[in-house]
C-alpha cells in the first residue's frame, strides 16, 4: 500500500527549502524547516509551518549533522525527509538512516546515490559502460601522489582538485602550476570537508573550454524513467551555475 505523505522535514535552507515549501503547500502538505543558529531569521524558517533549532553555525553541527536532523523529524512527526540539493542530498549513509528510521526519503535510493553522488565510483560505471572520462587519479592521499601522477603521465597544468562526494561546485580547486599545490590541497580538502563532511579528493586533467551539458534523468520507485534531454550550463561563476539553457545551442542533432 502506498504510504501518504503528509508532512515533510526539510533538510536545507535558502532556495532548496524555500522551493519545496511551494511546492509542499501547493499539494497541501505541512512542512517542518531546520535551521541553525544564525539562520533563525531566515525566510525559509518564517515561511515553514513550524521550525526546528539543530544547532550552531558550522554545517557539520548543524545541516550535515545526520542525527539531530532525523531527530528533528521523529520529533514533530514528520513522516518524511526532503534533503533538497547541497549539504546531505547525496550523501547515502543518511538515506539510508532516513529509512531505517521509518521516515520516507525524497530522492533516489542510497544505492543509486552510492553509484552516482561519488565522482570515484561514478567514473567507474561510466568507464565500464565505455563512457570517455577525464583522465586523472582517485581516493588523492597527498601531494607527493599528485606529483607522482603528473610526473608518470606527463600532465600538463592546469589540474583539477575535487571533493569526491556531493556535488554543486563544493570543494573544487583549479591548479595552475605546482607551486600552487599545497594550497590548493589544503583548500579543496577544507571546502569539502565543511560542505560534505567527507575531505576525500581526486585529480583530473583541466579541459581547456570544455562544455558542461547535462542530461536530467527522473524515475520513480517503479521503474519508470524518463530522461528531460540536455541543457547547457557552461555559464558559470565560481563553480556555480548562473544560467541553464535547454537544450543546449553547442550541441547538434547528430550528437542530441
Amino acid at each position: 500500500m502506498e504510504k501518504k505523505i503528509s508532512h515533510v522535514l526539510i533538510a536545507n535552507r535558502g532556495v532548496p527549502a524555500v522551493r519545496i515549501m511551494d511546492t509542499c503547500r501547493d499539494r497541501r502538505i505541512k512542512t517542518t524547516a531546520v535551521y541553525s543558529t544564525a539562520d533563525r531569521l531566515a525566510y525559509h524558517v518564517r515561511l515553514a509551518d513550524q521550525a526546528v533549532c539543530i544547532g550552531e553555525a558550522p554545517p557539520l553541527e548543524s545541516y550535515l549533522n545526520m542525527e539531530k536532523i532525523i531527530g528533528a523529524a521523529l520529533k514533530v512527526g514528520a513522516d518524511a525527509i526532503h534533503p533538497g540539493w547541497g549539504f546531505l542530498a547525496e550523501n547515502a549513509d543518511f538515506a539510508e538512516m532516513v529509512e531505517d528510521a521509518g521516515l520516507t526519503w525524497i530522492g533516489p535510493p542510497p544505492e543509486v546515490i552510492r553509484a552516482m553522488g561519488d565522482k570515484v565510483q561514478a567514473k567507474k560505471y561510466a568507464k565500464q559502460a565505455n563512457v570517455p572520462t577525464i583522465p586523472g587519479i582517485d581516493n588523492v592521499k597527498d601531494i607527493e601522489e599528485i606529483k607522482r601522477w603528473i610526473r608518470e603521465e606527463k600532465v600538463d597544468f592546469p589540474i583539477m582538485l575535487k571533493a569526491a562526494k556531493g556535488g554543486g561546485g563544493k570543494g573544487m580547486v583549479k591548479v595552475e602550476s605546482e607551486d600552487q599545490l599545497p594550497i590548493a590541497f589544503n583548500q579543496a580538502k577544507s571546502e569539502a570537508m565543511k560542505a560534505f563532511g567527507d575531505d576525500a579528493l581526486l585529480a583530473e586533467k583541466y579541459i581547456q573550454k570544455g562544455r558542461h551539458i547535462e542530461v536530467q534523468i527522473v524515475a520513480d520507485k517503479h521503474g519508470k524513467v524518463v530522461h528531460l534531454f540536455e541543457r547547457e550550463c557552461t555559464l558559470q561563476r565560481r563553480n556555480q551555475k548562473i544560467i541553464e539553457e535547454a537544450p543546449s545551442p553547442s550541441i547538434d542533432e547528430d550528437l542530441r
